[in-house]
């Protein structure tokens, strides 16, 4: 007997609205407080010397809203394709995205964060790992969409 119960394409399509919307939030969000480091002139964000900064952190910035997109365009699919979502394809195309969200922009962040003589911290190493994630999520959709029946 188990105390879980199984996803429904509605559950699936459902978590990722929420988690787009909750990207697209934080994100626009640190759009906004990069703007207002520009407008305030903010030495730590625009020195020449804080070029990697500003350059990692507009990146993190624009990947988490773009990724905000992703997952309102899964959410769109699973609605329109029902069998995505109970195929393991799915499944892991599903936790590759989670994945890729969180690493692509921490990345980049942590990149900028802490960086070195013109280079970015370690930190963003981070990112080819959200990368990969993000075109096996990608891929992993197409094979779903692709197995499903019309």
């Amino acid at each position: 007997m188990s105390t879980s119960r199984e996803r429904t394409p509605e559950d699936y399509a459902a978590r990722h609205l929420r988690r787009g919307w909750l990207c697209l939030l934080v994100f626009l969000a640190a759009g906004l407080a990069l703007e207002s480091l520009h407008g305030l002139k903010v030495g730590a964000y625009l020195d020449l010397d804080q070029a990697v900064r500003r350059h990692m952190w507009t990146l993190a910035h624009a990947h988490g809203a773009l990724l905000g997109l992703v997952h309102l365009g899964l959410a769109a699919t699973a609605r329109a394709h029902p069998s995505l979502t109970t195929c393991s394809h799915g499944h892991v195309a599903s936790t590759s995205l989670d994945l890729a969200s969180l690493l692509l922009p921490l990345g980049f962040f942590l990149g900028g964060l802490w960086h070195y003589a013109g280079d970015p911290g370690l930190g963003v190493l981070l990112v080819p790992v959200g990368g990969a994630l993000l075109v096996v999520a990608a891929l992993l959709v197409l094979l779903g969409l692709r197995a499903a029946p019309p």
